[in-house]
């Protein structure tokens, strides 16, 4: 604890890390490309410089607090730093702005404006590298790149991957995977949480809006919408409003007025996927095989475990995720119908994450020819299509779902965050279902932001012990103390991404500790008020089991006939 001085005002300070959280915990708003709490200090891009008393320059990201201290936020050196700085930056970058994926939404170009940053006196760019679109889910720009290095940090301190890296010296120095190769070719496992924290145009999400608008303009397709839970407590911020705001009908109603023919909730297929991940889970406790059961849900993980645990491959569930499970059913609702009056039904996943577009691509992810999805696209990208036809979104009237697959319950709705799928698969298999205000008690060990939590329920005779966690380098870890025989579970939910899917590659930036518990808390509503406690007590699930599914397991299954 202590005082200092910033622009002539007296200010105490606590627990924060360094000057930088001082200074905009007074208010102050002082720029930064490479500082996230969450990830190591960089100090690389120097835009948050400040001056202290004896006129000495330093980046107040990296320098503790300390009481006395004087410091400066805005002087004529500091002001003129800064403008050489993002000069230096632009001259460095292709400066392509109005045919930009994030153009009104890049710090850089924000910040260009901020301080007034007309004329470039450094040049252009003489020499553009080749753009890596090579991955299903990310497109790379090195010429967009100012070498802030967070997704560097990212990829290795939260998602421990480590895809990308520094390489070459000096004027050489570039940003990419090891020896040059493409995404593609390396370990990446297109999580997009490097998307997340680039702030500029150097890493985004491959474009699929177009095959969209094509599937939609031919008359001879059935366009089906399935919305993933996380979007609709995350869309709205692209439209000004909080985040965990729920504009699930509004959504609804966007995609009407875009040309989808019939809009359904993923939370269905998630009900699915509950009741199919449980039973296989009391199948492999009563035998005693292949446990831990690992969840399935989260495409990053699964990749994850190819490159680096292909030993656990029988461990993880074969269940396939909510939107494959969506797509096949979807398909085969149709088949008939669409084979007697000429038309193909083409499934479209509005998701969270970026991962979610190579899923969808995988070999195992279709049924006799047939691809479970067609197309995904991801929060931003149906946000950018709603900007696009001129929809006031947020003016919106409300609408409903389709039917026959516009119901779910409030289990299906968490699954997204972490900790989500958990809750649902033990409210699945408990006898006494516990009441909606039951469930912040009884699975108080399950929700929250915690890295790794831990649980245990007692289901009919036997304690089960389950493990949560999520950032894959979190996983890693609880991964080597299972092995080593420091831990031991029965069940674990893995998810990618911090905070789940809520925060997933494909969601606004930003996704801070905040955006992450604001979307979670928005879910968690949803869920208390819903009136369908459970999976099996989806009756419409329960009827899709009962009659198409009985003799049909294998379209919602990977690895099993």
């Amino acid at each position: 604890m202590g005082t200092m001085t910033i622009d002539n005002k007296k200010v105490e300070f606590t627990d924060e890390k360094n000057v930088l959280e001082v200074i905009r915990k007074m208010g102050i708003d002082l720029p930064t490309f490479c500082y996230y709490s969450e990830l190591s200090i960089y100090g690389a891009c120097r835009m948050c410089i400040v001056e202290d008393d004896r006129g000495k320059i330093f980046a107040s990201c990296s320098q503790l607090p300390k009481d006395g201290m004087k410091i400066y936020t805005q002087t004529p050196k500091v002001r003129k730093y800064r403008k050489n700085i993002l000069e230096l930056l632009l001259s460095n970058h292709d400066r392509d702005c109005t045919s930009c994926n994030i153009t009104g939404r890049c710090d850089l170009q924000r910040l260009a404006r901020r301080f007034g940053i007309e004329n470039i006196r450094f040049g252009e760019l003489d020499e553009k590298l080749p753009i890596d679109d090579s991955s299903h889910g990310l497109v790379r720009n090195p010429n967009k790149c100012i070498y802030c290095g967070d997704c560097v940090r990212v990829c290795e301190e939260v998602q421990g991957v480590g895809a990308l890296s520094f390489t070459h010296r000096g004027s050489d120095l570039k940003i990419s995977p090891a020896f040059n190769k493409t995404i593609s070719e390396v370990n990446c496992v297109d999580c997009g949480q490097c998307r997340i924290v680039c702030p500029t145009g150097a890493i985004t999400v491959k474009d699929d809006r177009e095959a969209f608008w094509e599937a939609i303009w031919d008359p001879n397709k059935r366009v089906v919408a399935q919305i993933a839970p996380a979007v609709r407590v995350a869309l709205g911020e692209r439209f000004g409003m909080k985040a965990g705001e729920v504009t699930m009908g509004k959504i609804v109603a966007a995609l009407r007025m875009l040309g989808v023919d019939e809009v359904y909730d993923t939370a269905f297929a998630a009900d699915m996927t509950v009741i199919e991940e449980s039973q296989e889970f009391i199948e492999r406790l009563s035998s005693g095989e292949n446990l831990p059961l690992f969840t399935s849900c989260c495409p990053g993980w699964v990749k994850f475990a190819e490159y680096k645990y292909p030993e656990l491959k029988d461990n993880i569930s074969s269940c396939k995720s909510p939107q494959q499970m969506f797509g096949a059913v979807v398909k085969e609702y149709y088949k008939e119908k669409d084979s007697e009056g000429g038309k193909e039904t083409i499934m479209v996943s509005i998701m969270p994450c970026t991962a979610k577009k190579a899923e969808a691509a995988r070999e195992e992810m279709e049924v006799d020819g047939v691809r479970d999805v067609d197309i995904v696209i991801t929060t931003n990208e149906l946000a950018r299509m709603i900007k696009e036809l001129g929809i006031v979104f947020e003016e919106l009237e409300d609408e409903a779902l389709d039917m026959p697959f516009g119901l779910a319950s409030g289990t299906g709705i968490i699954f997204v965050a972490t900790g989500g799928v958990t809750e649902a698969v033990v409210t699945r298999l408990l006898k006494d279902k516990p009441r909606n205000d039951e469930k912040p008690v009884l699975f108080k060990d399950v929700r929250g932001l915690d890295n790794i939590k831990e649980a245990s329920f007692q289901v009919d005779d036997r304690e089960v012990r389950i493990a949560i966690v999520h950032g894959l380098k979190n996983a890693d870890n609880l991964i080597k103390m299972i092995k080593s025989g420091q831990k031991h579970y029965d069940f674990i939910e893995v998810m990618a991404c911090p905070g789940g899917c809520v925060s997933g590659g494909g969601q606004p930036s930003p996704t801070n500790v905040e955006h992450r518990r604001e979307r979670a808390k928005g879910l968690y509503k949803i869920d208390k008020t819903s009136f369908i406690k459970s999976s099996e007590r989806n009756p419409v699930v329960s009827n899709l089991f009962e009659d198409m599914l009985k003799d049909k397991k294998h379209l919602i299954h990977v690895h099993k006939n």
